[in-house]
């Protein structure tokens, strides 16, 4: 067996961007083209022809790492990156155009809904087809076939053509074909983002099967809590080139933190004001106050701190909500709070044009040492979104007398606050007599 189930070397995949767009071409078109062929060099181009300068575009440069047997790489990046196009390499749907990448076992690929479907055969035949793609044989997917059919949810369905699934079930049924034919690699895209929630739990459950199985993961992914639950190791791609890898902490780590600054202050804009969609409401800045009300990018742990939002309101609305959600380094959202935590007898409120500043007291000793960064959002509740700003402010917190820093320990979890705690004395303890007695 080979020491390594993926081995990517030098990889790079050039495209060309821009061509020669022309009009409908007739019959006539055609044998006019025939005939003046051999003059066709000194004739004026003609009415319609347009010409796209053509540009070369690289869309994954020198990209190389090598994947264990069994081991579960997380692949990270923002959109553009070159990951989608990594992985159709990986998965022998496009060749690289400089490069190689050896692969050791038997592939199975989910990079989008209904990969390798075919719509107009049933469920029961598109299990039995990608089967045979993986090289399976049918005993073997008979063997599997009621597993995935269950998984999937789309038992009265099955022997319907997918061309009538919804994007659910077409999304469901892929997966599970995916996860249960046995792949020695599984490569998985963003694609779990379409499901409905409890089916994402369930898709995140099996790629822990899958991984504890000792099979070959490689997973994309914008959700870095997932990515941190799964992944062992992981790279980061920057306009097609890897810029991080290795522990897929400090992988995320370096990703959430690419192009951040801190400020402790994040003046939008004033150009969205005059946006045709800022109709209604718009925010126009954040900031992060210390104890003594200074604006900073760095907090005492055991002083908490205070988060400010100005925004404009353009026209009276009723039930205006502003809040904004607390991430920390890993991705993971702390904390969700709106202005009508405190007092929901304002939630029928008319609120009127104005510039408004809203602040909300985090405690101290509550969040842990560490990056973290906000997200804004103004809303009518249950009926429509009026702004959002994502990752509009980072700050950090810093330890400056914490319970874990004075006893040098490091506790597990999200947060943590300094929670009240009462002991009682019960009397002394007799060796022999029984604590608890049957009743």
């Amino acid at each position: 067996m080979s020491q390594y189930a993926i081995q990517v070397t030098g990889l790079g995949k050039e495209y060309k961007l821009g061509s020669v767009k022309q009009r409908y071409v007739t019959l006539r078109d055609t044998i006019m083209n025939v005939v003046t062929a051999p003059i066709k060099p000194f004739m004026p181009r003609r009415k319609g022809d347009t010409r796209v300068p053509e540009e070369k575009f690289w869309a994954l440069r020198n990209v190389s790492f090598e994947v264990k047997p069994g081991e579960v790489l997380g692949i990270i990046g923002k959109n553009g990156a070159g990951k989608s196009t990594l992985l159709k390499i990986l998965s022998r749907i496009t060749e690289p155009t400089e490069g190689r990448a050896v692969i050791h076992g038997r592939i199975g690929s989910l990079l989008e809904v209904g990969t390798g479907f075919h719509a107009e055969l049933t469920g029961r035949e598109n299990v039995f087809l990608n089967g045979a793609i993986l090289g399976m044989k049918q005993a073997e997917i008979r063997q599997k076939f009621d597993e995935i059919v269950a998984f999937a949810e789309v038992e009265r369905f099955i022997d319907t053509p997918v061309k009538y699934f919804s994007s659910g079930m077409y999304l469901r049924l892929a997966f599970a074909v995916a996860a249960h034919l046995e792949p020695e690699i599984l490569i998985v895209d963003e694609v779990l983002a379409v499901g409905d929630l409890a089916f994402q739990r369930k898709c995140m459950g099996k790629m822990s099967e899958v991984a504890g199985q000792g099979r070959t993961v490689l997973f994309v992914s914008h959700n870095m809590a997932a990515m941190l639950r799964l992944c062992q190791t992981g790279i980061l791609l920057r306009k097609g080139q890897v810029v991080a890898s290795g522990e897929m902490q400090r992988v995320v780590q370096s990703y959430l933190q690419e192009g951040v600054e801190l400020a402790g202050e994040n003046r939008f804009d004033p150009a969205r004001l005059t946006h045709p969609r800022a109709q209604e409401v718009q925010f126009t800045a954040v900031r992060a106050r210390d104890c003594r009300g200074q604006i900073t990018a760095q907090v005492n742990l055991t002083e908490g701190i205070s988060i400010e939002v100005d925004y404009v309101v353009k026209t009276a609305l009723r039930s205006v909500q502003i809040g904004f959600s607390l991430y920390n380094g890993d991705g993971t959202c702390v904390l969700t709070s709106t202005d009508l935590d405190a007092d929901l007898s304002h939630y029928d409120r008319v609120v009127q044009p104005g510039r408004y500043t809203a602040a909300c007291r985090i405690p101290p000793e509550y969040l842990r040492p560490g990056r973290y960064y906000i997200e804004l959002s103004a809303m009518i509740p249950n009926v429509r979104r009026l702004d959002s700003m994502p990752r509009c402010l980072d700050f950090d917190v810093i330890d400056d007398g914490s319970v874990d820093g004075l006893l040098g320990q490091q506790r597990i979890g999200v947060v943590a606050p300094r929670l009240a705690w009462e002991t009682a004395a019960n009397g002394p303890y007799v060796v022999g007599v029984a604590l608890y007695e049957d009743e």
